[in-house]
């Protein structure tokens, strides 16, 4: 009688060398050495470094899957669920963290523990010990790959990349308040499995080399995020960006990168960068001293007029100027205090109203209508003024859109008038605050957000499509 007539129909028969699976970690091929001498299994892992809460501690790590191929890298996370010291066949002992993850073997799948350590000089990424083999697992000794047969080919496809899991992610929110914005981005966070950070920007301080770009903070080196979602004040824009361009150094996914906050924050570069890309806003002059006052005015229009502070925000410093004697006043005192300033034609029929698109990632998540307090002609929630849900035409949904991809920001609060020629575009905020939107339309922005960051930052990042050996 041959073995197979011996053998249980349900047996498996694994050989010393395997191709296996773990799905949760977004490894879809790996070739896995059978060793029964070995207690517990082992991965390939370099970069290894925990995070989150003690009560629930995580470990992130990254994997080169293919042997040989150190531009192919796959970053992974996982709950801890142990540490042990493990010995191995030279007698060197080490302590590695434990993680537990699905294993998937042709048709069958099932849950193991690995260990994490450097198998850079092994042939094999993977190590399965005795504990990962099931009771009706038979191994062939002499032989290799029993159960079917899988390729490194699947790494370079589109495939993998959509299929990557939901791995927890670490992510810093730059914020020096704790203000509604902040806690909702923390806690929306947290209810996904991520660990959010929130990072004064003024204590972050920065290496600056070819070689090995840092920030640190309150004395030591900050970990490796994810993804950093910034909430730089007005007030600390030219440090904050500062901050921003080192993380982009670094290569660390911002929401909003560090040129479309300064172009936002900078009125005048703003309202240049909205005329090269044909937006809608408006009319508005601009001069550092003009010797006369009425032809700067003249190329707005006639009064009501707009005066505007360039640093102004949340309405401050903003004046509407209800006739020309007044516009002249209140452009001389501007003057007189060295303040750069814009002129801008006042949009009678907005009425007091302006409506403010939320953007995350390319659409139009949210959109409220902003209603200014009795008496005053400025709508700004912080000084006032009430917010309703709003239905947004086709126009102005894509003026929006356009006027957030002009400056390059995943997450844009565009500010919209409603006048007889169309949406035009106030101001394009790139720190949006979310408790107004949220409140009026009863949107999870947060949530969008978030959605956003996961689909850019848990793709696997294949650099070369070059084919993969099999063996």
């Amino acid at each position: 009688m041959d073995d197979s007539e011996e053998m249980n129909p349900d047996t498996i028969r694994f050989g010393w060398e395997e191709w296996v699976a773990l799905p949760d970690l977004g490894l879809p091929a790996l070739r896995a050495k059978v060793d029964t001498g070995a207690r517990t299994s082992a991965l390939h892992a370099f970069d290894i470094e925990t995070f989150g809460p003690a009560s629930a501690p995580k470990v992130r790590f990254t994997v080169h899957p293919v042997p040989g191929r150190e531009d192919l890298v796959i970053p992974c996370s996982a709950r801890i669920i142990d540490r042990r010291t493990v010995t191995s066949s030279n007698g060197e002992s080490e302590s590695r963290y434990v993680i537990a993850s699905t294993m998937r073997v042709g048709e069958e799948s099932w849950r193991i523990e690995l260990t994490l350590t450097d198998r850079s000089n092994m042939a094999s990424r993977m190590l399965l010990g005795r504990e990962a083999l099931k009771d009706h697992i038979t191994i062939v000794a002499t032989d290799r790959f029993q159960q079917p047969k899988l390729s490194y080919d699947v790494y370079t496809t589109a495939r993998v990349r959509q299929a990557a899991p939901n791995r927890a992610l670490r992510i810093a929110v730059l914020s020096r308040e704790d203000n509604y914005s902040t806690r909702r981005l923390v806690e929306e966070g947290e209810a996904r499995g991520h660990t959010v950070e929130v990072i004064d920007t003024t204590r972050c301080y920065m290496a600056i080399n070819a070689l090995s770009p840092e920030v640190h903070y309150d004395g030591k080196r900050l970990p490796r995020y994810d993804a950093v979602i910034p909430r730089i004040g007005a007030s600390v824009t030219s440090y904050g960006t500062a901050v921003i361009r080192q993380f982009e150094t670094i290569g660390t996914f911002c929401v909003n990168g560090s040129e479309g906050i300064t172009a936002s924050r900078d009125k005048l570069h703003a309202h240049q960068l909205m005329a090269r890309h044909k937006i809608g806003m408006p009319n508005t002059a601009f001069a550092a001293s003009p010797k006369d006052t009425q032809s700067l005015m003249r190329l707005v229009g006639t009064a009501p007029l707009i005066v505007k502070l360039l640093e102004s925000t949340q309405g401050k410093g903003v004046v509407l100027a209800e006739t020309k004697k007044a516009a002249e006043s209140v452009i001389d005192a501007f003057r007189g205090l060295k303040a750069n300033f814009l002129v801008q034609d006042f949009v009678k029929e907005a009425a007091g109203e302006d409506i403010r698109c939320l953007i995350v990632g390319g659409k139009v998540v949210a959109a409220m209508k902003r209603t200014g307090a009795e008496g005053d002609f400025r709508s700004n929630l912080h000084r006032g003024g009430q917010a309703t849900v709003v239905r947004i035409s086709k126009e102005e949904r894509e003026t929006a859109l356009r006027a957030a991809k002009a400056f390059r920001l995943n997450l844009a609060g565009v500010d919209l008038l409603r006048s007889e020629a169309g949406p035009k575009v106030l101001e394009v905020n790139s720190s949006p605050g979310l408790e107004g939107i949220e409140t009026a339309t009863k949107k999870n922005v947060a949530e969008k957000l978030y959605e956003h960051i996961e689909s850019k930052v848990r793709p696997v990042p294949v650099r070369s499509r070059r084919s993969m050996p099999d063996e």
